[in-house]
C-alpha cells in the first residue's frame, strides 16, 4: 500500500447540479483515507470542499465506487456522484452503458443523450427495517410532526410535504430532523412542494454534510413518496436549489437522469497530506 505522506495524491473536481465532489481514482494505486484526510480535504477553506468524496476502485464490473460525507463518515450511496463517475467511464471508455458497484449494490448506469447522465438507484426500501428505522412502523407516514415518509435507498431519508419550501428555515429544521431518535442512523431530510402531478420543488439536508444545493438519493426518495402518497405519478420533474433532475420509479428502480459537471482536476501536495494526517494524532 501506498503511504499517501510520500506522495502527491490527484482529484478531480466534479458536481451534479451544484451537488459537489472531490473524485479520487484508485484503480491503478491504493489510496488509504482516514476521516481526518477526508475532512481535510472538505474544508473549503484549507482543503477543497465537497458535499461527498468518492473513491472509485477496480469492481466485479466496470468500477466499484465509496462514498464518504464531509464530517469524514461512510454512505452507502450517492445518486450524483454515482452519474458524475459514470460521466467520467462513458467518456473514457466510449461505452454507452455500465455495471457499478457501491455498498447499495449493483448501479446501472447509462448515457441518456445530450450530456445527461442516468443511473438505477435500485428499488427503494420501504419496510421499516430497510430505512432503517428504530422500532416498527408504517413508513408512509410516521408519527412527526408533518408526517413525514421515511424511505431508504442506500441511505435513509426523511421527506416533509410542505406548502411552501422556501419558507422553511431549512439549517434549523434539517440538524433536527437528521438526528431524530427513530432514525438511528440518522437520516436525510428533504423538504418538498408538489407543483403538479409531474413536478416537484424540493430542498435538501444532507446527513453528515448539511445544505446541499441537490441530492440525488433525496430526488430519488422524494419521488417516491410523492407517488406512495398519491400526491404525484411515477415519473417526476425535481426541480432544487441547483437544478433540474428527472426521476422515474420504473419496474427495475428508480432511474435518475440529468446533467454532469468536470470543473477541474489537480495533485493534494505531500504538505497537505502531512498535515491533515497530523490532526489525527
Amino acid at each position: 500500500m501506498i503511504n499517501l505522506k510520500n506522495t502527491d495524491l490527484p482529484f478531480e473536481k466534479m458536481h451534479g447540479l451544484g451537488n459537489d465532489f472531490v473524485v479520487l481514482d484508485a484503480r491503478k494505486r491504493d489510496i488509504p483515507l482516514s476521516a481526518e484526510l477526508v475532512m481535510a480535504i472538505a474544508d473549503r477553506h484549507r482543503g477543497v470542499g465537497f458535499d461527498q468524496l468518492a473513491v472509485i476502485e477496480n469492481g466485479a464490473h466496470d468500477a466499484h465506487l465509496t462514498f464518504y460525507n464531509s464530517d469524514g463518515s461512510l454512505s452507502a450511496a450517492c445518486g450524483n456522484a454515482t452519474r458524475c463517475i459514470a460521466r467520467k467511464i462513458l467518456n473514457e471508455t466510449g461505452l454507452t452503458t455500465l455495471r457499478l458497484t457501491t455498498d447499495r449494490g449493483i448501479l446501472l448506469a447509462r448515457d441518456a443523450g445530450q450530456g445527461d447522465t442516468s443511473v438505477n438507484m435500485g428499488h427503494p426500501q420501504l419496510d421499516w427495517r430497510d430505512v432503517p428505522l428504530a422500532e416498527a412502523i408504517d413508513t408512509l407516514e410516521l408519527p412527526i410532526e408533518g408526517a413525514p415518509t421515511a424511505t431508504g435507498m442506500g441511505n435513509p431519508h426523511c421527506t416533509f410535504f410542505v406548502d411552501d419550501v422556501d419558507s422553511v428555515d431549512l439549517a434549523t429544521f434539517g440538524a433536527h430532523f437528521e438526528h431524530h431518535p427513530l432514525y438511528p442512523e440518522r437520516t436525510n431530510v428533504q423538504v418538498a412542494q408538489v407543483i403538479g402531478p409531474d413536478h416537484i420543488r424540493m430542498r435538501v439536508w444532507e446527513r453528515g454534510v448539511g445544505i446541499t444545493l441537490a441530492s440525488g438519493s433525496s430526488s430519488c426518495a422524494t419521488a417516491v413518496a410523492a407517488a406512495r402518497r398519491g400526491l404525484t405519478g411515477r415519473s417526476v420533474r425535481i426541480d432544487l436549489d441547483g437544478g433540474t433532475l428527472n426521476i422515474a420509479w420504473a419496474d427495475d428502480g428508480v432511474w435518475m437522469t440529468g446533467g454532469t459537471t468536470h470543473v477541474f482536476s489537480g495533485t493534494f501536495t505531500t504538505e497537505f497530506i502531512e498535515a491533515a494526517s497530523c490532526q489525527g494524532r
